[in-house]
């Protein structure tokens, strides 16, 4: 079981920025992958950033050039800093982790934290 602690929501106007925070219960090492999706209301959850084990990432093409996903291996925390944010970056942001065994997986979410940008 992986536990996923996220903060830095918040409200903001656009064209500002924040930081998300998500930390792990488990070593970064252990997990295959972490990242951030998000969720729009009437909308479904779109993934934003990925990274693999090794530091490979993944941007949703909507924020490559404004977020940046990065990872402190000694905290067991990824972070997602968030520039040049825009009202449509409005949604509950989900912090992510995938753990592979073998040929299973296991997906796990954190609470949500609401990101609101203003026009």
């Amino acid at each position: 079981q992986v536990q996923l602690v996220e903060s830095g929501g918040g409200l903001v106007q656009a064209g500002g920025s924040l930081r998300l925070s998500c930390a792990t219960s488990r070593s970064i090492f252990s997990l295959n992958a972490m990242g951030w999706y998000r969720q729009a209301p009437g909308k479904q959850r779109e993934l934003v950033a990925t990274m693999n084990s090794v530091g490979a990432k993944n941007y949703a093409d909507s924020v490559t050039g404004r977020f940046t996903l990065s990872r402190d291996n000694a905290k067991n925390t990824v972070y997602l800093q968030m520039n040049s944010l825009k009202p449509e970056d409005t949604a509950v942001y989900y912090c992510y982790a995938r753990s592979v065994t073998g040929w299973e997986w296991s997906d796990y979410w954190g609470q949500g934290t609401q990101v609101t940008v203003s026009s």
